[in-house]
């Protein structure tokens, strides 16, 4: 039987250059070659550039960021190769990030200091809940510096999908801290580059944000970390960036341009990158460094021509502001002049999506901007070659995508990307993605979504047939494509498919060849003594190498071909029948649709699934699969335990409790936290009226709300603005207190509620809190008197960050009193409380302990108050709503989890040190430890030192304190108050006193060491701690040093300062 199919005498991809290359050999013995030939994969070798310890002092890995396939490596590292960083596993929730600012907190000792260079891994949503805590972060010196690498991959939708989208930042690239540097890579060589680059920023921390999506998962790109062989010179951040080959932006098309599109470095980039190549009138700019924003860089990089600038920003929906608008806007509008128009274009993840598995649709958008008629971006069909290969997990035969791969390394361009989808199917579907191109220099590189669009598949393998009757799998390929089935059918195959799927064959006239590769390998396997999957691996690879190339194929050379990659099989004659039975045995099936069964004898068919990328799975040295971050016994378990837990497990009877505390979403919609009503029964004034600070005692009635919550966590208090001001302002304003208004869900595409006006201001939007920057520039837009917008542009601009520093550092203005000072920007109210954004929780510790205070919380809270210049009062809104908190008054509060939690063993010695209310903790921890010694369960020693100004006025929970010490609950007391005596004494002056004990107790007892307070007594506690180790213990300074941070990795040195 003839065949004649993909032929390669058509296409550079020849079966002449083909066949002229050999395989690169594979170092290990494998009966056909793996991914070693292959280049690896760039997350790969970031992973690899990150986890030494030559890099990192330690890694930490948050859940999310496994879960999407990134740190899987650097843990398996972690235990079998040498020079890797310490690993620290961590989950991503409220308050995530604490632990990176507290080990870069302890204060400028050079001993503790000295190699603190953390690398943390998150993924766009990781870092988001993270940036609160960010804000703390301790200035970046070249021995003590956080690096961030964050693989960009999100699910999305109710299918879970995985997309790009950095929609869940957009609200957080706004308040992130000024001395984080964010970087953002696209290409597998930029991505490895950017990643080494962050590591030689000595001045600052470092976000580094790359496309997890695709790109970077792939197999087949040639690259080489030049970086790291560089000498790094002593240069400022803009300097060695551009030092390192990259600008902070890059400029692409006409340079004439009248339209010009702003895009965050990314896939949408690398695609609008491609469509502007070919439309004249359109240029595109690609921000590489996002922070610090160069706006005059920014202006330098735009051709003088300039009219309109589209700026395209990854947002949660619709009605959200993007910051790259805000950036844009504010770089472009001066007070000199008013610059081109600028417009927002808000791209949703499902937007985002859309664009990349579609792109004509991206391009026709784009070349309508620059008014130009669109054109195609589909990579020219006569050079670039796809094959796209199903199989479900583990089958003997889903290697083989990665041989074929390897086969054409060496001649041409190979892209090779592997999808998951474990939910459409129990034990999940594979597909394996090719782009065969000729190799050229300097070629633009597509994301894969967008260079292999559905549809459009040269080649479709399908390794298990009965994926096609569950799945709609020849709708990837394109008119004429050819499709080979690994399946005993042969000449039944049509009477075993459904009709949707043959029609959709007989329609785009594929042609379908069959091969029983099972049949034939059993009957070589013994024989040869290889394992019968090894013969059907290589049954199957002759047959698709016969199919790619088409007429030039003949049996002697696919099988002269192939003997370089089946080293195992391919011994004397056997392997000559091996592929004498594969060529005799792919047969091309006659299609034909079988007749309809009469009405009622059969169910209708069940619909065609659709394969949905929704899971990532990495191979581990050991043969291990971790697939989301997981390791499983089947891909179906982890479809079970991973993203469906409450769908794919058993259900349990609900208990009353759980019917009772059912979540209401109308407490607080808003809110992404879970969230409860308490009632407040106590609000107590500890420090004398007549002193200085308003230190006060709160308890909150839990009973009927379910609230739960563990030692030493925080309670966050969901504040409200003060009642008179919110009136004063809605006055002021000309609105309505009482209208009725509909507001967007914060990171929730399409979801709204409504609110009276009043509510709004009151309970949610943060009126009276400081603006950042980008407030400004995005209130200016509404400025109808020149003077206010000037002013307000200005501000907003790089040029005014002197007048920015002044108003929120020194007269610390609120939102309001901008609006206040420039009269004529009055936006909408519904537009106000969107730009402005929500009131965000304020934490604090709780100082009780559930165990011993049954359905109540405490907290012990000090009143914020200042005055500004000018003269007017300033409070702290949450602790001022709290001070004013009455018996009865209901408070929403939630709960977060913290750093100080008591040791696992009661026997393990604790040391607290607490300055102020940061004694609130340490009440939890000695009213537990009371308990367990009342229930006469034995308890190790308990240290408590305790700071103050004065022991009369704000000696806090002295009585108790006192009865403690009586009691033996605490062991020893150090009380420190620093302003009764001639002679100031601190807690480290106590501790020094007690050193010989204290060393005894963390060297020797498996102590833990807690500080809870102020960060100015870091320095001098840690200082205190290693003098005591060295004068007591035996360590040198440096040891001693080390010892330390041993603790801190064991949650054995723990601090929780501000």
């Amino acid at each position: 039987m003839t065949i004649e199919v993909l032929s390669g005498t058509t296409t550079p991809l020849s079966a002449a250059a083909t066949l002229i290359g050999t395989p690169t050999e594979d170092p290990k013995d494998l009966p056909i070659q793996g991914a070693s030939i292959f280049n690896k994969p760039a997350s790969h070798i970031i992973e690899l550039l990150a986890s030494r310890s030559a890099t990192s002092s330690a890694v930490y890995i948050y859940d999310v960021a496994e879960q999407v396939g990134f740190g899987t490596l650097t843990k398996t590292w972690s235990s079998a190769m040498e020079d890797t960083a310490p690993v620290i596993s961590l989950q991503t929730r409220a308050g995530a990030g604490l632990s990176l600012v507290g080990r870069l907190s302890e204060g400028s000792s050079q001993d503790l200091v000295k190699g603190a260079v953390l690398t943390a891994y998150t993924t766009p949503a990781g870092l988001a809940a993270m940036v609160e805590s960010l804000s703390y972060l301790p200035p970046a010196t070249s021995h003590s510096r956080l690096i961030v690498q964050v693989p960009a991959v999100t699910t999305v939708g109710p299918s879970f999908a995985l997309s790009p989208t950095l929609a869940s930042l957009s609200a957080a690239f706004a308040i992130l801290p000024d001395n984080l540097v964010v970087l953002l890579s696209a290409t597998p060589q930029e991505s490895i580059d950017l990643a080494a680059l962050s590591y030689k920023l000595t001045s600052s921390h470092v976000v580094h944000i790359f496309d997890h999506h695709g790109i970077s998962r792939e197999s087949g790109h040639g690259f080489v970390p030049t970086l790291q062989l560089k000498e790094t010179p002593a240069l400022d951040i803009p300097e060695l960036i551009r030092w390192s080959g990259y600008q902070f932006f890059d400029y692409v098309g006409d340079l004439n341009a009248e339209t010009v599109v702003v895009l965050l470095n990314g896939p949408l980039a690398l695609l609008a990158k491609s469509v502007v190549a070919h439309t004249s009138g359109l240029g595109v700019v690609v921000v590489r460094v996002l922070r610090p924003w160069d706006g005059d860089a920014f202006k330098q990089c735009l051709p003088d021509t300039v009219k309109e600038v589209h700026v395209f920003d990854d947002v949660p929906n619709e009605v959200c502001q993007g910051s790259l608008f805000v950036d844009v806007f504010g770089s472009l509008y001066g007070p000199n002049s008013p610059g081109p128009l600028v417009r927002a274009h808000r791209v949703t993840p499902t937007r985002s999506l859309s664009f990349l598995s579609d792109p004509a649709q991206f391009s026709t958008l784009l070349t309508e901007l620059s008014h130009q008629v669109p054109a195609a971006t589909h990579p020219d069909a006569s050079s670039t070659r796809k094959l796209l290969f199903f199989s479900t997990p583990k089958s003997a035969l889903s290697p083989l995508p990665q041989t074929v791969a390897n086969s054409f390394a060496s001649t041409v361009s190979v892209r090779l990307l592997t999808d998951h989808d474990i939910f459409s199917k129990s034990g999940g579907v594979t597909a394996d993605k090719i782009v065969l191109s000729p190799r050229s220099e300097g070629a633009d590189i597509l994301p894969m979504a967008a260079a292999f669009p559905s549809g459009t598949a040269d080649f479709v393998c399908v390794l298990d047939a009965n994926l096609l009757k569950s799945h709609s799998l020849l709708n990837q390929a394109k008119s004429g494509a050819i499709v080979l089935v690994v399946s005993p059918w042969s000449s039944e195959l049509p009477y075993n498919l459904p009709a949707a799927v043959l029609s959709a064959a007989v329609e785009k006239k594929l042609r379908i060849f069959n091969l029983d590769a099972k049949a034939i390998s059993s009957g070589f396997g013994a024989e040869l003594g290889a394992a019968q999957d090894t013969v059907q691996r290589v049954v199957v690879y002759l047959a698709v190498l016969r199919l790619y190339l088409g007429k030039a194929a003949s049996e002697p050379a696919v099988r002269k071909f192939a003997e370089g990659v089946a080293r195992e099989v391919a011994r004397g004659s056997q392997f000559a029948k091996i592929s004498a039975s594969s060529w005799a045995a792919l047969e091309e099936v006659n299609l034909h649709i079988p007749p309809a069964a009469d009405e009622g004898d059969t169910k209708p068919p069940s619909p065609l699934k659709q394969f949905e990328f929704n899971a990532i799975a990495v191979e581990t040295a050991d043969g291990q699969t971790v697939v989301n971050g997981s390791k499983v016994s089947s891909w179906h378990d982890a479809a079970k335990h991973l993203l469906f837990p409450s769908v794919f497990t058993p259900p349990t009877p609900p208990s009353e409790e759980a019917e009772e505390y059912i979540q209401d979403p109308s407490l607080r919609p808003e809110v992404p936290e879970h969230t409860y009503l308490v009632t407040c029964t106590v609000n107590r004034r500890l420090t004398p009226l007549d002193y200085d600070r308003n230190v006060f005692h709160l308890e909150f009635d839990t009973v009927g709300t379910g609230l739960k919550y563990a030692i030493g966590e925080a309670l966050g208090v969901h504040g409200w603005n003060d009642e008179q001001e919110v009136l004063d302002f809605c006055k002021w304003y000309g609105v309505d207190p009482q209208r009725l208004i509909t507001i967007p869900v914060a990171a929730n595409e399409g979801k709204m509620y409504t609110r009276t006006i009043f509510q709004a201001l009151q309970q949610q939007t943060d009126l009276f809190g400081r603006p950042p920057k980008s407030f400004y520039a995005e209130l200016a837009a509404y400025a109808t008197s020149p003077a206010d917008r000037l002013a307000l542009q200005f501000i907003g601009a790089p040029e005014g960050s002197s007048t920015f520093k002044k108003l929120g550092e020194k007269d610390t203005v609120t939102f309001a009193e901008v609006l206040q000072r420039y009269p004529s920007a009055r936006p909408g109210i519904e537009t106000l409380c969107e730009i402005i954004g929500d009131i965000k929780p304020r934490h604090y510790s709780i100082a009780s302990a559930q165990s011993a205070v049954g359905n109540r919380v405490d907290l012990l809270v000090v009143t914020v108050e200042w005055t500004a210049p000018n003269g007017t009062p300033r409070y702290g809104q949450c602790t001022r709503y709290l001070a004013g908190l009455k018996v009865g008054q209901k408070v929403t509060v939630s709960i977060k989890p913290s750093v100080m939690k008591l040791p696992p063993d009661n026997m393990q010695p604790i040391i607290m040190a607490g300055l102020g209310t940061g004694a609130a903790p340490f009440r939890a921890f000695l009213q537990h430890r009371a308990l367990l010694a009342q229930q006469g369960i034995p308890v190790g020693p308990t240290y408590y030192y305790f700071g103050s100004r004065h022991q009369h006025q704000e000696y806090l929970y002295g009585e108790d304190i006192e009865a403690y010490i009586l009691d033996g609950t605490i062991t020893k007391a150090g009380l420190a108050f620093s302003r009764d005596g001639p002679k100031k004494v601190y807690i480290q002056h106590l501790m020094l006193e007690d050193a010989a004990v204290l060393a005894s107790l963390l060297k020797n007892q498996e102590g833990v060491f807690y500080l809870c307070g102020p960060t100015w007594p870091v320095p001098d506690v840690y200082e205190a701690l290693v003098g005591a180790l060295v004068k007591n213990e035996g360590h040198t300074p440096e040891s001693a040093g080390e010892f330390l941070m041993g603790l801190k990795e064991e949650e054995r040195y723990v601090l929780e300062v501000y």
